[in-house]
């Protein structure tokens, strides 16, 4: 037998082939398996800073209800000890709001009101026992001034907050509370005078509490918090957290190297993140970590959240793709047998088309009309790389899903969450084109905050951040749901109403926009007034185009204001 040129032609096709096809499956598998790890850690790397987001706000608005408390006018009264039935009534109206604090924040321990003279004995105190919440009083209070948080919290300056490290509550009789990790929040009450005469506590659960922000996670996922040091306060392996308590060390740099260099930044520093994919651990794990800062922590410490995953979990996915790019190896390497062997001109026809569809799809991404229907290797080739198709289609439509949550962040403004300019003008377009076509009428209230850069220049940009997100929140109260407010910037609102509106009902719609305006704006321990001026246009008969109703409403607005607004 002769090897003449087909058949050397036909070997070399085939070792290419099988060369060709081994290499590209090869790679291709690789370059999906590290953009499999890539994907798992950046989505590691995203809920570990929502999470630690659900931490700031949570440990914020612990200590928002301390500072709703030291504000009270009822617990200076009582911690002065005034006479008479006020004193009782003072007192129980107290424990009523510690009670409702407890009720509605399942992870705080006691909330406790502390006089500071008599060794800082507590004079309102409310547990939670192992059947509910537990009012103490009579001899069951105790003195606390030895604890650190009642000392450091009386040398406070009027609304500063006091956090106390995250520690082991060795405290007798603190019923529920005993032996469990706890933070102690704290603000001091001070008298006319401005001298401390006490404060009030929260013992937060600081299990209980990343517990129930942790929740929704999936359970493969392993929690880790540590504090500024690198001390374990919770681990997945509960013998680890607050080693140091027991006098043994277990710390995140240990097990996580890299680590190290969150622990060597500033506490109050921006958060840096950093992803390893080998720990000192028996099982790889894919993490992420991220740092919290906690502006008045004892000593300026802060904690260290993490979030862990099983890199066998990650890769799990990966033995599907290998299966896949397994069988198209495979299919291309019969594929190329045949045309050695055969030679035919009728198998190039059917090779062409897949390979036309292949472009097209890289092209447009649509998936065409492949011959899967064959019952050949041809058939089986078609088949294959439909799969692939599907596969690369599935992933190009999560991109997109992930485009368009980055679209509807584009779209609203990041300080008061209404909708922005570019959203409006969209919505505002297509109400039009409802109303000509159905034959209805819009509205538009334009409205510009008075007095807002007076509150700027006097109080700082924080103030008139807060106003603006207040007057946004009010605005949302008042609309229905049809209806869209939006920011178009500095402090310029516009608000969109469709259907049809009688000059009675405009009237009591922007009375009741005014009064949302002029009403004061809590601002740490002051009020702050700003109120605004309304511009009104109306479709049809200020204006046909987006364009010019706004320009219709923007001119009234100028109108109002130059009117005494």
């Amino acid at each position: 037998m002769r090897f003449t040129i087909a058949w050397r032609l036909g070997l070399v096709l085939v070792l290419v082939g099988l060369l060709g096809t081994g290499l590209t499956g090869y790679f291709a598998y690789q370059a999906s398996r590290e953009q499999l790890l890539q994907s798992s850690e950046e989505r590691l790397l995203t809920a570990t800073q929502v999470l630690m987001r659900q931490v700031t706000v949570a440990l914020n608005n612990v200590k928002a209800d301390v500072r709703l408390v030291a504000q009270h006018p009822q617990a200076p009264r009582i911690l002065q000890r005034s006479t008479g039935g006020f004193q009782t009534l003072s007192e129980e109206n107290v424990a009523k709001i510690f009670e409702g604090m407890m009720a509605v924040h399942p992870e705080y321990f006691h909330v406790r009101l502390i006089e500071a003279d008599n060794h800082g004995l507590e004079r309102i105190r409310v547990d939670r026992g192992m059947h509910g919440l537990l009012r103490v009083s009579g001899d069951a209070l105790q003195e606390k001034g030895h604890y650190p948080y009642v000392f450091e919290t009386l040398r406070l300056l009027p609304g500063s907050i006091y956090v106390s490290r995250a520690t082991i509550n060795h405290e007798i009789g603190a019923h529920a509370g005993e032996h469990r990790p706890a933070l102690q929040v704290a603000a001091p009450i001070h008298d006319a005078r401005q001298r401390a005469i006490g404060l009030v506590v929260i013992n937060v659960d600081l299990q209980g509490l990343f517990a129930q922000l942790a929740a929704d996670l999936p359970p493969e996922l392993g929690l880790y918090l540590a504090n500024r040091r690198g001390d374990y306060l919770i681990h997945p392996d509960p013998a680890l957290g607050f080693a140091f308590d027991r006098g043994q060390e277990a710390r995140v740099q240990d097990e996580f190297p890299a680590v190290s260099a969150l622990l060597k930044d500033a506490p109050n520093a921006a958060s840096h993140r950093v992803t390893t994919s080998l720990p000192s651990a028996a099982e790889p794990l894919v993490a992420a970590f991220d740092q919290i800062p906690v502006p008045g922590m004892e000593g300026g410490d802060g904690f260290i959240l993490g979030l862990s995953q099983p890199l066998s979990s990650v890769m799990a996915e990966s033995r599907q793709l290998a299966s896949i790019t397994l069988g198209i190896v495979l299919s291309f390497s019969a594929l190329t047998v045949l045309l050695a062997v055969f030679l035919a001109r009728a198998f190039n026809r059917p090779f062409y088309h897949i390979v036309a569809e292949i472009r097209r799809f890289a092209v447009d991404g649509k998936i065409g009309a492949l011959p899967v229907d064959r019952k050949d290797e041809i058939g089986e080739l078609a088949h294959s790389i439909q799969l692939m198709e599907r596969q690369i289609q599935h992933q190009i439509e999560d991109l997109q899903r992930q485009q368009e949550m980055l679209d509807h962040l584009a779209s609203h403004d990041s300080l008061t969450g209404l909708p922005n300019r570019r959203m409006f003008l969209d919505r505002l377009t297509h109400a039009l084109a409802r109303a000509k076509r159905q034959d209805e009428q819009l509205l538009l209230l334009f409205i510009d905050l008075d007095g807002f850069k007076t509150i700027n220049d006097t109080h700082g940009h924080a103030a008139g951040d807060a106003v603006l997100q207040a007057v946004a929140q009010r605005l949302r109260e008042l609309l229905r749901e049809s209806d869209t407010a939006a920011r178009l910037g500095g402090d310029e609102f516009i608000i969109l109403f469709e259907g049809a509106w009688e000059d009675a009902q405009i009237e009591q719609m922007v009375r009741k926009v005014q009064t949302a305006l002029t009403a004061p704006i809590p601002y740490q321990d002051i009020e702050l007034h700003s109120g605004g001026s309304i511009g009104v246009s109306r479709f049809p008969q200020d204006g046909s185009s987006p364009s010019t109703l706004i320009a219709a409403a923007d001119q009234a607005m100028y109108h109002s204001k130059s009117n005494g607004r």
